[in-house]
């Protein structure tokens, strides 16, 4: 199913651009997010109509994620786990604590913000964290581990 795109989208292509998705994709995300419309000529025409204020709320957009990504540049997370023998943690610190711990700290970020591509941390130590608040925008916390 081809869409046109009204915003950014990572992985699939930018503001304005037409892709050709699974019509799954299309019906049960980018279509009723107001993500991305058919690929209609008379949804082209409405989207040229629009594309300058489309621009302009994108471009708003990444300014707003830059503003938030500069304010988190030397964060430091400290977050207090059980932990037992060697190190190992009862349990585990995932997306959730490591949002609320820096929501706690006065930055608003949001569980689908914190990226941990090897999962979930299960080790008292120090690790880098990515926060990604736009597709073009992502920056690093570091975050500690420590025993109670």
């Amino acid at each position: 199913m081809n869409v046109i795109l009204l915003e950014p989208v990572g992985n699939l292509g930018g503001l304005g651009e037409e892709v050709d998705v699974k019509a799954g994709y299309a019906r049960n995300y980018l279509l009723p997010k107001g993500i991305a419309v058919r690929a209609t000529d008379a949804n082209r025409k409405v989207f040229e109509e629009r594309r300058a204020e489309l621009e302009r709320a994108a471009n708003d957009k990444l300014a707003i994620a830059n503003t938030r990504a500069a304010g988190l540049e030397e964060v430091v997370v400290t977050i207090l786990a059980r932990v037992g023998d060697e190190g190992r943690l009862y349990g585990s610190v995932g997306t959730q604590e490591i949002a609320t711990a820096l929501t706690g700290m006065g930055h608003e970020v949001e569980k689908a913000e914190v990226r941990m591509p090897e999962g979930v941390i299960r080790m008292a130590g120090e690790y880098e964290v990515d926060l990604q608040f736009h597709t073009d925008v992502t920056t690093s916390v570091k975050v500690i581990v420590a025993g109670e």
